[in-house]
């Protein structure tokens, strides 16, 4: 048993208007240097969009795009007797969320244009249909652990 000391898990407040802890994690991981209200105003103008765009709650839509950009497995080095193996591993779900919303938001500052907003409702929409660059690096990181199967049995 390990002796090493494990922090206790912080409880996420929900967010003040949609009363969901997802958002308010997609919020944090979009703020730019400590400007929350910044990144709240331009996340709620962006699901304004995708609710004038759909017809729909956005909330379940974002829900939606973040379930399927969510990896299952994914691959970590592991260096075996002077090679170095990429070993495919299950995703715990908290790290799976984490990296889809990683991956939409990375996919949203990479695209050309200045509205952020517009950018930001764009890649939601296309990730709850299975479309966009969010999917598409899920994807990749699949056919990479699906690649390496054989590696398996170096599990950590």
């Amino acid at each position: 048993m390990s002796r090493r000391y494990r922090p206790k898990e912080r409880f996420l407040s929900p967010d003040p208007v949609y009363d969901s802890q997802l958002i308010h994690i997609i919020v944090n991981q979009l703020m730019k240097q400590g400007k929350k209200s910044v990144a709240y105003k331009m996340f709620y103008e962006s699901m304004n969009q995708i609710k004038e765009n759909t017809q729909q709650d956005p909330v379940k839509i974002i829900e939606e795009a973040v379930r399927n950009a969510t990896p299952l497995v994914e691959t970590k080095s592991r260096r075996v007797g002077g090679s170095t193996y990429q070993v495919p591993l299950d995703v715990k779900p908290k790290r799976g969320t984490a990296l889809a919303i990683r991956w939409i938001l990375s996919s949203c500052r990479s695209k050309p244009g200045k509205n952020m907003i517009s950018k930001l409702s764009r890649e939601f929409l296309d990730a709850s249909k299975k479309m966009g660059n969010a999917i598409r690096k899920k994807s990749e990181v699949h056919k990479m652990a699906d690649a390496n199967k054989a590696f398996a049995k170096y599990k950590f």
